[in-house]
Parts: C-alpha cells; structure tokens; sequence
C-alpha cells in the first residue's frame, strides 16, 4: 500500500550544481515530519519541489497515489507558509483568510464564515478586522497559518516559519502548531535549521547533508542512535571519540584516548574503525573517580554557566570533551581545574565510519 506522500528518486540540478542527489522519502497520513539541515543541505529545495515552485530533474512526488508533476501549485490543493508570512497588507486578517477560498469559488459570506472558524482555531477569534500592520509577528503567523488550512488542503508545508519571532514567541508557536496540526489530522512538512524545534514539534526527523537525506526516524532515534558522524554532531552537542572494535561479541573497543571502553557494536565488526559518541549530559564530574563507571581525566579550560545548567570543556589528553551539568554540580571546579570525568557504558554508543 502506498504512503499519503511520497518522494521518489528526486534529482534538481541547477547548472552544474547538483542540489538533491536521488532523494526518496516515504510521509504517512496525518505524519509531522522536519526536514532539517544546515544552510544548503536540499530541505527547502526538496519542500519547494513538493510546492510546485521548483521543477525536478528528475524523479517524482505523488500524494495518495496520484502524481503532481505538470501540476501547478495551485492545483495542487497544498497549504504553504513561508517564513515572511506574505500577507496582503492591503487586506484584513479575515480577507487574508478568506482569499484562497475566494479563488476556489466560495461565496463572501460562507467564505468569511470559515475564516472566521479558522481564526478562532488559531486564537485569533475578534481579530478578523485587523490589518496586517496592527498585527504582531506571532499574530500574523497565525493568520498565515489559517489561510495554509482554510481550504482543507491535502498537505501543510512550513518553510522555517518561526524564523522571525522571538525566543518566547517562537516556543509558544512550536507548541500551537502541533495543537492545531493534531486536531486537524493535516499531514505537514516542516523545514527548519533549528533542532529544538525539531525535536520538539516532529513524528519524524528527516535529516539532510548535500542533498541527501542521512538519516529519517524519531527525534529519539536520531539523537540517541545517528547513523552518521554528522548526524551525530549537527544534532544536539557530542562528543566524538576515535575507537576500533576490538571484540564486537562482548562489546568492547579500544580509544586512543580513552583506553578500553565497553560499547554496543551495533553491526561493527572486530577490527572496525569507529566513532564513539557520548553525550555531554551523559558526562558526571567529580574530583575522584567514580566506582562502577569509566573514568578518565580532564583539564578544565571553560565553564559556561546557564543557571539551571552549565557546559564545561576541556581536554583529555589532545581530545576535546564536553559535560553538561546541572548548575550545582559545578560549583566544585573553576577554569584551570583537573577533574574526573565519567560515564556508564550504556552511554556510548558506534557510529560506524
């Protein structure tokens, strides 16, 4: 059985630049999927593409089986919202609303109806005879968000449409979206650099490099288990250790750094040069070793304090280690320190090279 949107084999050259390389990604009914990625990885292109703004080389997309190549973007029953909102300022927030309908034949009055359903949906309800400049930010991506899914469209594109707010705003906006995203059941694409958001607001992470995806799964998956070095260091903060496999069966590995650590091999055979990855937060410090767990020493170089929490670096031998700690527990050091470090062996895990 086919999946609600699927991407196929989608290639698009600009010139001689190639900026997706054979991506292919299946989208489940009523799914939250991010695309997520640095600057130039290929999500907004590949987002662009599904839109109809930008025509494959090659490959395909199709929604519940049906394919959208040779369709424009407006028959393609989509909703999109784009970073800079692109309201008509010359209308209000309810004709705002109210346009789409308008251009798929609905009357005023049934039309401003529904918009009026929508805005209310948003939080928005009384401020329909608002202009768009008498709105703020949050407010106007709101009214962005009602015209995307006014129409009941078959998929809801974001294109990084927090990138304008303010901290606070943009976190009260991470938790609306999926409010309103659950209770409508629209399957959504959402194109974002920003991994809390990811993390956050996703079913699925889909994470892209050079144009191709690395990796698709939970945000548990991808951050607990990458499947690539850069997975594991554009998401979240790592620690990155060179290792080989000595004795995959018993799951054992030896660091230059480190010395003999206990790992999960996760597929790796004996021999096999990997990368060991640690989180910071998986990291305690102390000024003894600890009984029951991998120790090894650090020479303290920065602590950064949050308040609730502090990331302190420094270096075991020529390798630079990260911990994040709670704020209490780093009273106990100042820069320049030597401190012990460690870890349970449930906390590192193979990255194959």
């Amino acid at each position: 059985m086919n999946s609600y949107l699927e991407i196929k084999n989608i290639t698009k050259r600009f010139g001689d630049f190639t900026a997706l390389h054979e991506v292919s990604l299946a989208v489940e009914k009523g799914e939250f999927v991010t695309f997520l990625g640095p600057s130039g990885s290929g999500k907004t292109t590949t987002l662009m593409i599904i839109a109809g703004f930008e025509k494959a080389t090659s490959g395909d997309v199709l929604v519940q089986g049906q394919s959208l190549s040779g369709l424009a973007p407006y028959q393609r029953n989509i909703g999109i919202v784009f970073q800079n909102y692109a309201l008509f300022p010359h209308k209000t927030a309810a004709d705002n609303v109210y346009f789409p309908l308008q251009m798929r034949g609905y009357g005023r009055g049934e039309g401003l109806e529904k918009a009026a359903e929508m805005l209310d949906l948003v939080g928005l309800k009384g401020f329909g005879d608002r202009y768009p400049k008498e709105l703020s930010g949050g407010q106007q991506q709101r009214v962005a968000l009602a015209r995307a899914l006014v129409f009941e469209p078959s998929l809801l594109l974001l294109d990084e449409p927090l990138g304008a707010l303010d901290k606070n705003l943009r976190e009260q906006m991470q938790i609306e979206i999926k409010r309103i995203q659950r209770r409508l059941g629209v399957t959504t694409v959402f194109v974002t650099h920003d991994q809390s958001e990811a993390m956050s607001m996703s079913d699925r992470i889909v994470v892209f490099e050079q144009g191709r995806i690395q990796q698709a799964a939970s945000p548990l998956d991808v951050y607990h288990r990458p499947k690539t070095r850069f997975v594991a260091g554009f998401v979240g903060e790592s620690n990155l250790i060179p290792a080989r496999i000595t004795d995959a069966a018993a799951g054992k590995a030896d660091s230059p750094v480190l010395g003999n650590c206990e790992v999960k091999a996760n597929g790796a055979a004996d021999g096999q040069d990997v990368t060991l990855l640690i989180r910071p937060e998986h990291i305690r410090l102390s000024r003894e070793p600890v009984d029951g767990r991998k120790n090894a020493r650090m020479q303290v170089d920065t602590i950064v304090n949050y308040g609730d929490n502090a990331l302190v670096m420094g270096r075991v031998g020529d390798l630079n280690m990260r911990a994040r700690v709670l704020g209490r527990d780093v009273i106990i050091l100042e820069e320049g320190d030597e401190c012990c470090i460690s870890w349970l062996p449930e906390s590192v895990f193979v990255i194959e090279q």
